[in-house]
């Protein structure tokens, strides 16, 4: 299941790509993102651990991205924040091998959702941090609305995924 800590994720690669000059405290990431700077210190942990950020512990330390963020796509993010490889779950418990429906129903959901969580992957692998970023910035000069900045993110990841 994706959580949060994908959105959470990108938005502080997004914030380091965009102040990519100096080292950001989590608290400065956190007042961006609207959470508590521990909400940071985790995510930024697990990219750390990714290979994408570098922290500098300390006073005057902080992050700063460790890969350019042309090199960085939204699945190695979703690969470094979430925990399980499943994108859809499962009954929790077995359904009633006795039903006709119980008896075949994960057999027919789990090549579709594995069909879906590739398919997503695929979209993710197509879109990198300089991308979001680019797209974010295009948001802020013109005040906002996006529905041509969504427009323009669908096009470029079905023209990367044609090519």
């Amino acid at each position: 299941m994706i959580s949060s800590r994908v959105a959470v994720a990108v938005h502080v690669l997004a914030y380091m790509a965009w102040k990519r000059s100096e080292a950001q405290t989590s608290e400065r990431i956190a007042s961006s993102v609207n959470t508590n700077p521990v909400v940071v210190r985790r995510i930024v942990g697990a990219l750390r651990n990714a290979g994408m950020v570098s922290v500098q512990p300390g006073v005057g330390g902080g992050a700063t991205l460790a890969r350019d963020p042309a090199h960085i796509t939204l699945l190695d993010v979703y690969r470094a924040v979430e925990d399980g490889d499943e994108l859809f779950s499962l009954h929790p418990s077995e359904p009633s091998a006795s039903c006709n429906v119980g008896g075949h129903i994960r057999d027919v959901l789990r090549p579709i959702f594995c069909a879906a969580h590739r398919a997503m992957e695929g979209v993710l692998n197509q879109v990198t941090i300089a991308d979001v970023g680019q797209h974010v910035m295009a948001r802020a000069s013109h005040g906002c609305c996006g529905g041509e900045v969504i427009s323009t993110v669908d096009g470029l990841v079905r023209e990367r995924m044609r090519a």
